[in-house]
């Protein structure tokens, strides 16, 4: 269907029977969207664009400098053009105006005969109204078409089909990788030449409607329809946003389909997390999934509490770290999802491109209002692929270590930051470690249980001050006097060389890892 009336189309009509054009005849293809009588000399803030207007011209008769000021007004505000009852008023058109609206394209039409102007309105309005209310049916026609054919078809080809045939454009879609699909299909000259004219494009045009798909929050890509007979309106506007929802839809379907082939085919990830894998048959795995072989790898698990949906959390997080330089393979183990991340950049910044990425899910699930919590372990970097299971037992180690310290701030996400608290999760797992925390810390412990004391507070906070007194008291929030009282305690206990170089090394070590074991982990649940 036609979607809109040209100032043409309205001059075929039976009150412009007697007419004769005097300019702008380039612009009688222009669109008309309403139509205005026009009697005063100040307009412009009067009109949105596209209006026709009608007038007597008894306000500027005999007046040219105010004509050629009213004209100026009306190009300059887009108006469709100007059509004028001559006789009455205006016995013709100075040659100024002429000139000035043929260079501009906008019409000017003498109306040879007495027409009551609102006989006029009353016709085009209810034509414009009867027009509206026909597009808006038809634009709901053709959203059912593309809702169904989103339950059948195989390829996006069948939804640019239907665009096609209802608007008669050249249609455009281009892919964020520079990619384009033409449909329907130019040589390729025509196709270079569309490109370059839709990549330079910077203002909106009137032959030219974009509508932008986003996948996951990010841009996935353009449609654009080309038109190089007619001006396009808002109702193509409309058909091209309505199929760029449907091409979503349908391009987050092929992806979620391809996340669950994906898990189908995690047998051999899982075997290569174990590090079972052997070196040939993990390179014909690798070489299948990347286009090109990675820098280095590094894993991170992802501990699950409250997800319903895990497939969309890693395609958005998939869309997420490509951006950043990843590529990646993911699997779902119990209560957590492993991605195994592939370096496709320089390796001094790869840290920081995973926290902004982590930190960019966190904001979009902030945005979506969800409670989901983020808990990361990112294992050791590897630039050897067979040592990726040592990346994925260190992200393991991480997630254990920062549950053991989940109140604490020195927790970190990367294995690298966690320093002495990797020594303190391998020597729970290989030594006695409670007992020498007893050794150590047993009698303050003891203390503080049986008098409700504050001894262990106190003698962290008095090694974390490196033993300045006017610091511990000022962090506790206590008078020296009360400090110098648990401090003889503490010397009781411990022994008067407790601040000794070795002891203060062994008591710290110790505080840190009576942290540790004050909420056990068992590490199996998420393997």
């Amino acid at each position: 269907m036609k979607s809109y009336l040209t100032v043409n189309d309205i001059l075929q009509r039976k009150h412009f029977d007697q007419i004769e054009i005097v300019a702008g005849k380039d612009g009688l293809v222009d669109q008309v969207k309403w139509v205005h009588i026009v009697e005063v000399t100040k307009i412009g803030n009067l009109l949105k664009g596209n209006e026709l207007i009608l007038s007597t011209a008894v306000a500027w008769r005999e007046r040219k400098e105010l004509f050629i000021s009213i004209v100026q007004q009306l190009i300059k505000s887009n108006a469709a053009g100007l059509c004028i009852e001559y006789g009455t008023y205006t016995k013709g058109i100075p040659h100024e105006i002429i000139s000035m609206a043929n260079k501009a394209n906008f019409p000017i039409i003498l109306i040879l005969k007495e027409v009551p102007f609102v006989e006029i309105t009353q016709d085009i309005h209810t034509s414009l109204i009867n027009q509206q209310y026909d597009m808006l049916a038809n634009l709901e026609k053709i959203s059912h078409i593309l809702n169904k054919k989103l339950l059948s078809i195989n390829h996006y080809d069948e939804l640019l089909k239907v665009i096609y045939e209802e608007l008669q454009v050249q249609i455009l879609l281009l892919f964020q990788d520079e990619s384009a699909k033409f449909y329907p299909v130019l040589p390729e000259i025509k196709r270079e030449n569309i490109l370059k004219k839709v990549q330079a494009q910077q203002e909106p045009s009137r032959f030219v409607v974009r509508a932008t798909i986003e996948l996951l929050g990010e841009k996935f890509a353009e449609l654009i329809i080309i038109s190089s007979s007619h001006q396009l309106t808002e109702y193509d506007q409309l058909i091209v946003d309505r199929t760029a929802n449907a091409l979503a839809q349908f391009f987050i379907r092929e992806l979620y389909v391809e996340e669950k082939r994906r898990l189908e085919e995690s047998e051999w990830v899982n075997s290569w997390l174990e590090g079972k894998e052997t070196t040939p048959s993990l390179l014909n795995h690798v070489s299948a999934y990347l286009p090109k072989a990675p820098r280095g790898a590094v894993v991170c698990v992802y501990q699950v509490e409250k997800l319903e949906n895990l497939t969309y959390f890693k395609l958005y997080f998939r869309s997420i770290l490509e951006q950043k330089g990843f590529s990646l393979l993911a699997v779902e183990k119990h209560k957590a999802i492993v991605f195994i991340l592939f370096n496709e950049r320089g390796l001094s910044d790869w840290k920081r491109r995973v926290v902004q990425a982590i930190e960019k899910m966190k904001q979009l699930f902030s945005d979506m209002q969800s409670d989901t919590t983020f808990n990361f372990g990112i294992g050791k970097y590897v630039s050897d692929l067979n040592a990726v299971h040592e990346s994925y037992q260190t992200a393991l180690e991480t997630i254990q270590v920062n549950q053991q310290f989940y109140h604490r701030s020195y927790s970190s996400m990367f294995y690298d930051d966690l320093h002495i608290f990797r020594i303190i999760s391998v020597a729970s797992r290989h030594m006695n470690l409670q007992g020498m925390i007893e050794e150590y810390l047993g009698p303050i412990v003891e203390y503080d249980t049986a008098h409700q004391s504050k001894l262990m507070e106190t003698l962290k906070m008095y090694l974390i001050c490196n033993g300045s007194k006017k610091d511990t008291a000022q962090k506790l929030y206590i008078v020296r006097q009360t400090l110098y009282h648990r401090l003889e305690k503490i010397e009781q206990l411990l022994g008067s060389d407790f601040m000794s170089h070795e002891k203060r090394l062994a008591l710290e070590f110790m505080l840190l890892s009576y942290d540790f074991i004050q909420r056990p982990i068992d590490l199996k649940q998420i393997k």
